[in-house]
Formats: C-alpha cells, sequence, structure tokens
C-alpha cells in the first residue's frame, strides 16, 4: 500500500479534490469568452470574501509579489512609512521597504505577542505621520492574529493608508476590509482559499487607487492600474493561470456555499482542538491560547529537544508534515496548520504523530492524552 500523507501546514494546504479536478480540465484561452466568464465570477467573489465594494486584482504570482506591489503602487522614493512587524512576515514588509528606498519606521513586537493599537497610534504621531502603515493580521511564523481593527480605528483621520497581508487570513479568520476602514488587503491562493499556489490577490480601496496616480516608485508586472484597465475587460494585463482560476472559482463556491461565518466557526473549533490537544501533552502553546489563534498553532519544543528533527521525525515515521520555527525561533517551536481542506481528524493525526516522535526523541510528554482533548475541544459548542 502506498503511504498516506497528511499536510498539516499554514500554506500549502491540502486541496479538495473538486479543486484540482478542475484544474485539470482541458486549456482553453485567457483571452476567450470561455475564460472571460469564470474569470469574472471569481473577483465578483473574492469581493464577498474579502467583505468589500472595491476593486480586487488578481495576479499570477506568490503572495510576496501582491506585498510588494503594495509598496510600489503607493509610493514615492524617500516616502515615509510605518511598518509593524510581530514575526517573520512583518519583518518582510521592512525588507520590501528598504529594498524600495523608503524612510521605515519600524515598530517591532517580540516575536509571539500581538501589537497594541494605542502604541502603533503613538509612535505614528511622534513621527509626523506616514504615507503609509504596513500590517500583518496572521503572521503564521508565530502563529498571532493581530487585531488590525482597533489598529485602522486608532489611526483613521491620520492620513496614513492601512494595508494588510492577510495572506494566511483571509477566509479562515473574520476581517471586514469595508467596515474595518482597510485601504489595501492582499491574501494568496495556496491557504485558506484552497487552491494550489500561484495567484495573489489585491483589494484595493478608492484612496488607495488615487495614490497610484501620485506614487513614482517603478513598477510594470504588478502595476494595478494596468490589471485594473485589463479587468475591466475581463482580462488580465498578462498571461493567467487559467487553470488556478478556474480550480478558485469551485473553491470559492464551496467556500461561499457553506457561508464564510461557518468558514470561520471550522477554523475556530480546529484550532481549539490543537490547542487542546497540545496542552493535554504538557507542550506549552507559544502561539496565543485564544481562539483568535485560528491559523495556526506553534509550539514550543521541550528543553533539549530540536524541532527541525521533529519535523523529520513527523515526516518520515507517520507520514505528517507539519513545519518548524522560522528565524529566531527555528528549532525552538513547531507549527500546525488548520486552515483550508483541513478537518478534525487531520488534527487527530499531526498530533499523534507529535506525541510519537516527541516519545522517540525521549521528551516527557503525556501519552494517548492528545487525541481525546483534541476531539472533546472540536466537539464543544461555539457560543452565538
Amino acid at each position: 500500500m502506498p503511504e498516506k500523507r497528511y499536510l498539516v501546514t499554514p500554506g500549502p494546504t491540502p486541496v479538495p479534490p473538486e479543486v484540482l479536478a478542475a484544474t485539470a480540465l482541458p486549456m482553453i484561452h485567457h483571452r476567450s469568452a470561455d475564460f472571460r466568464g469564470t474569470f469574472t465570477r471569481v473577483l465578483d467573489r473574492m469581493r464577498a470574501v474579502y467583505r468589500t465594494e472595491n476593486d480586487v486584482l488578481l495576479f499570477t504570482s506568490a503572495g510576496t509579489a501582491a506585498m510588494e506591489s503594495a509598496v510600489a503602487n503607493l509610493c514615492s522614493p524617500g516616502d515615509r512609512v510605518l511598518v509593524v512587524s510581530h514575526g517573520f512576515f512583518g519583518e518582510r514588509w521592512a525588507e520590501i521597504a528598504v529594498g524600495y528606498g523608503l524612510d521605515v519606521e519600524h515598530v517591532r513586537y517580540p516575536w509571539g505577542e500581538l501589537p497594541n493599537a494605542d502604541e502603533i497610534g503613538s509612535r505614528l504621531e511622534e513621527i509626523g505621520g506616514a504615507r503609509v502603515v504596513y500590517l500583518t493580521h496572521s503572521d503564521t511564523s508565530t502563529g498571532g492574529v493581530a487585531d488590525v481593527q482597533a489598529t485602522a480605528e486608532r489611526i483613521a483621520g491620520s492620513g496614513a493608508l492601512v494595508a494588510v497581508d492577510a495572506i494566511s487570513s483571509l477566509a479562515a479568520v473574520p476581517l471586514e476590509t469595508d467596515d474595518w476602514g482597510l485601504d489595501v488587503v492582499l491574501t494568496s491562493s495556496h491557504k485558506a482559499l484552497m487552491c494550489p499556489a500561484g495567484l495573489a490577490f489585491a483589494a484595493i480601496s478608492p484612496a488607495a487607487l488615487e495614490a497610484t496616480e501620485r506614487a513614482s516608485l517603478p513598477r510594470y508586472y504588478m502595476d494595478w492600474q494596468r490589471a485594473i484597465g485589463a479587468q475591466a475587460k475581463g482580462e488580465t494585463p498578462f498571461s493567467t493561470a487559467i487553470s488556478l482560476v478556474r480550480g478558485l472559482d469551485v473553491a470559492l463556491d464551496m467556500i461561499l456555499g457553506d457561508g464564510l461565518d461557518a468558514a470561520h466557526e471550522r477554523h475556530l473549533r480546529l484550532g481549539r482542538a490543537a490547542r487542546a490537544g497540545v496542552k493535554a501533552m504538557g507542550l506549552e502553546l507559544f502561539s496565543p491560547d485564544a481562539d483568535s489563534s485560528a491559523v495556526v498553532t506553534a509550539i514550543r519544543m521541550p528543553e533539549d529537544v530540536d524541532g527541525q528533527a521533529i519535523v523529520a521525525s513527523m515526516r518520515e515515521a507517520s507520514g505528517v508534515t507539519i513545519i518548524g520555527g522560522q528565524g529566531e525561533q527555528r528549532g525552538k517551536i513547531v507549527r500546525f496548520g488548520h486552515i483550508g481542506y483541513v478537518d478534525v481528524q487531520d488534527i487527530a493525526a499531526a498530533l499523534a504523530a507529535l506525541e510519537r516522535a516527541l516519545v522517540e526523541a525521549g521528551a516527557d510528554v503525556g501519552r494517548g492524552t492528545a487525541v481525546p482533548a483534541a476531539l472533546e475541544a472540536h466537539a464543544e459548542p461555539v457560543a452565538a
């Protein structure tokens, strides 16, 4: 028998068979009527997922390219921007901005700690404002989900645009683009949207679109104005990942068919299950022990246990793929992703594999307790 594999990471995530089948349909042309209908429907559905009336732009790229586009399309050389980071991917905002020659004010929080809206607002006032404030909603390096709504409310009226990396959070946890006053929200196909990697999106407000007319940083492939002009005709400016768009059309039908609220509740319950299992083993959480941690569960490794070795052991011995720590947390933590096409059975398999790997590594952990605790937590009703 071939070995069964489990993918329990924050991206790429498992892809439903129906979505994979759609990506395998015979090829069509990206400027044909056949494709235009699907493309237009996907953009309309993405607006529903974003909870926005704004333009949603689609790019054949990784999510990082969409992040770069939110710098190149909004700023001019030397502009002051404020970057808020609480993990690896917030640091990426700063790296991109520095690479484009911007004046970067960086508010860094220790990994595992979440940003404070009042502190961010005060820093923005101290520096005399900024062109853009760059935020990370869910940073998968730590499992923390920031309160970007509170931050956007705190800095409203400052004149700064608010750009949010929601690459791993959109469709997993609540995010209200328009109601929260977010100017730019980015995401990618291979996270909670349940598709293969290769598509990125930017929802942009009228204020952000207006800023592109003044911004003078160089851009070409990721030029928002170019994309908007093409999308008005039901096309993209350049060749599109046709098969991925067709797969996403099916995935969005599944997500919106059940409703976004149902998707959010499903992810909340999976996060509860993962955390309950981890604690039942006697392990310490690195990510917050809160319902907001519905994207990733990050787990501190016992002393003298190498997290990277545990990841490798789980994959080789149990067929379960999770991921280790990044940056300063490499070797110190491991991380479960529970977004997209993941269910509680995947979480149970991952917890059992983690227990096995830790026991084989000589760690003192509770045996046989994680899976029952996870299933019990998952079964508990979610308060209305």
